[in-house]
């Protein structure tokens, strides 16, 4: 089918949408999410979004593989796939009654294990391959865990991921990405879309921990990809802002002694809007940077020299610290 990969997007957010509004009446009987230490939202909402997103992803997935051409002779997809279930249903599991945080860390890093050490691609050649793999694990599990904590306002994991995922399907449609990632790219990206009507501010349904850890895992998956494929500067651009907002506030949070393990509000982006920025500012903020990112990391594609790269990844540095900086000064002295 030719035209198969132009229906990856639209396909993926219509069963996204319409998985919803079939599961919203069940979510909103047993898993509401109530205001707590961590959270943005002043009455119970219901959370578990993420349900739709994921199953219109695979479903999607499934059913284009042929059409788009991909065999499905190698692990890589069936691990991937499995690994995301696994994540997506401790995640149901913890939204509904918490689990134990080690539980919960140990089945992520054994997901998170699975989905490396299957992998296609090699980060530094040079590097013995157990090191790489294992330090490629380390990152997976905190970015599986970052972005579930960065999905604590409305639309907030839309701005900072929809940008990334619309530039790695638009690589692979240019013939850039490998066909495998490019179709989860633009299956995630649907799922998404399909998700984002309901969560906008102010969000009458939240993704939750089912949506945000397996969301976390797929990324991580393609930007592995992306920089086994040559793509290591652009993988590190992709992401910046959820990274360096996350990674920063956990190192923050060390340095004063707080429990790292206990629900917060001390992201830079939370704290934005108690220093006077509404929430439409704030994830407006966050996507156009996240856009800017996105074509900071094309820059260093189409371009791949050393003094390219090194200077848009230093433009993403300080474009990003700019962001995190505007947030934590307050609304009235910076206007």
């Amino acid at each position: 089918m030719i035209f198969a990969p132009l229906l990856v997007v639209p396909l993926a957010a219509l069963l996204s949408t319409g998985l919803i509004l079939l599961l919203k009446p069940l979510l909103q009987r047993y898993a509401l999410a109530r205001p707590n230490a961590r959270s943005s939202h002043r009455v119970p909402t219901p959370q578990g979004g993420g349900i739709a997103i994921i199953a219109a992803a695979l479903l999607t997935v499934l059913v284009l593989t042929a059409p788009t051409g991909i065999a499905l002779g190698g692990i890589e997809l069936p691990v991937l796939a499995l690994s995301v279930i696994v994540l997506a249903a401790i995640g149901a599991v913890d939204d509904i009654r918490p689990l134990p945080a080690s539980l919960r860390l140990v089945i992520q890093a054994g997901a998170v294990a699975a989905v490396v050490l299957t992998a296609e691609g090699r980060l530094f050649p040079d590097v013995p391959l157990g090191l790489e793999r294992a330090v490629a694990i380390l990152a997976g599990l905190w970015f599986v865990n970052l972005v579930n904590f960065m999905d604590g306002l409305d639309w907030m994991t839309l701005a900072e991921f929809v940008p990334p995922l619309a530039f790695l399907f638009a690589l692979g449609l240019a013939g850039r990405y490998a066909p495998e990632p490019t179709l989860v790219a633009g299956a995630l990206l649907g799922g998404l879309l399909g998700f984002a009507p309901f969560n906008r501010p102010v969000a009458r349904l939240f993704m939750g921990d089912v949506g945000s850890l397996p969301v976390g895992l797929i990324v991580a998956w393609l930007l592995f990809r992306l920089a086994g494929e040559g793509g290591l500067a652009a993988a590190l651009i992709l992401p910046l802002y959820p990274l360096a907002d996350a990674t920063l506030t956990l190192l923050w949070r060390l340095r004063r002694g707080d429990p790292v393990w206990q629900a917060h509000r001390s992201h830079y982006y939370q704290v934005a809007t108690v220093n006077g920025f509404s929430v439409p500012s704030v994830v407006g903020s966050v996507f156009a940077v996240q856009v800017a990112l996105a074509g900071l990391a094309g820059v260093t594609l189409l371009w791949p020299s050393p003094a390219v790269t090194l200077a848009c990844l230093v433009v993403a540095a300080g474009l990003v610290g700019w962001l995190l900086r505007r947030f934590t000064t307050p609304r009235t002295a910076s206007t």
